[in-house]
């Protein structure tokens, strides 16, 4: 189904995307695709049961499933791949960058000077700008899913980065520093016209208070802090940037892959619902949906459906909380239920 992949990347992601799955009935596995409520996928459905217009807007709430029509239908919302844009590559930018990557988050780095620059690249930053940060950050749009941490040498540059940013759409904004320092700072960037209520919720001094002390206690801080703005939101579905990538360049003239989603979580299941793993003919995957072995059974799963050529999606259950989950080691405690899907 390339068209839908290749609608759901060049979709605006400034609009409220839905993607839907049936998961029951005789139209499981037809899948649909909103903005602003509109179908833009497909064009014709081959069946009835998705209108032009999203059905119920007002009682998707997040990713999950709920009952359209009197069938169980997965709602995924859409959401960009968060991006993590960190000014400065200092000794606390290292272990933000690195929590970053864990935290799958698309790590973009400023920064003026050529040797941190490099540090940066070696920590594993995904881009890296070796320029001043003002041209710097102007090459930088930003989004609703696009976080900002500001951990530069100096509160004049500090400044520069903050005058930039704050005119830029964003999900958060953090700025390191004292009360005192970064106080100076706002009211600097007031005065020349930046807009108060903005300035008001930056994240100073950045960071959850736990008392963190060193570079990687205060990078801990940080990324907790972003992890708390970021699930307060309802945009934590979506395809991740190598999955969609991945699925979007399977050769057509060949076995292509089965999408794995994690459509129902209930309990301490490793992942969220929408997590997704693309699983490759060969049993690599891109992604994960947790590992250990729910992930190596639905591998396996996964490979039999392409070896013997089974098109039809099927629903998984996995339960993490009986006798023979303990006998596994499973020890979340949990329960998941996962879609997989033939690409």
């Amino acid at each position: 189904m390339p068209d839908l992949y290749q609608s759901i990347k060049e979709i605006n992601h400034d609009n409220q995307n839905i993607a839907m799955t049936v998961l029951e009935g005789p139209c499981f596995g037809e899948k649909a695709l909103y903005s602003n409520h509109d179908l833009i996928w497909p064009l014709q459905p081959s069946q009835a049961f998705f209108p032009r217009r999203q059905p119920d807007p007002d009682t998707i709430q997040g990713s999950g499933i709920y009952t359209i029509k009197g069938t169980q239908v997965f709602c995924d919302i859409l959401s960009k791949e968060k991006t993590l844009i960190i000014c400065g590559a200092g000794h606390v930018s290292i272990p933000v960058i690195h929590i970053g990557q864990m935290l799958g988050f698309h790590i973009h780095v400023v920064e003026d000077r050529p040797k941190f620059a490099d540090n940066a690249r070696k920590a594993g930053a995904h881009q890296v700008t070796c320029q001043p940060f003002r041209p710097g950050l102007k090459q930088i749009s930003g989004d609703k899913d696009t976080y900002f941490v500001i951990l530069t040498r100096g509160h004049r540059y500090d400044q520069e980065c903050l005058e930039a940013i704050v005119r830029k759409q964003h999900a958060y904004i953090g700025m390191i520093g004292s009360k005192k320092r970064t106080s100076k700072v706002k009211e600097a960037i007031i005065q020349q016209g930046a807009d108060p209520h903005v300035v008001n919720q930056i994240h100073t001094p950045i960071g959850l208070d736990i008392g963190a002390e060193t570079p990687e206690e205060i990078a801990v801080a940080i990324m907790a802090q972003i992890i708390q703005k970021k699930n307060q939101t309802k945009r934590n579905g979506g395809y991740p940037r190598e999955i969609l990538d991945a699925i979007l360049n399977l050769p057509h003239t060949q076995t292509h892959g089965i999408l794995a989603t994690i459509v129902m979580r209930k309990g301490s299941a490793p992942r969220a619902v929408s997590t997704k793993m693309l699983v490759l003919p060969d049993g690599n995957t891109i992604g994960t949906i947790g590992g250990g072995c729910t992930e190596a059974e639905l591998v396996t799963n996964a490979r039999s459906m392409l070896q013997t050529g089974q098109t039809d999606s099927r629903l998984c259950h996995v339960d993490m909380t009986g006798d023979d989950a303990e006998d596994q080691g499973m020890v979340c405690g949990g329960t998941i239920d996962i879609l997989l899907e033939y690409i």
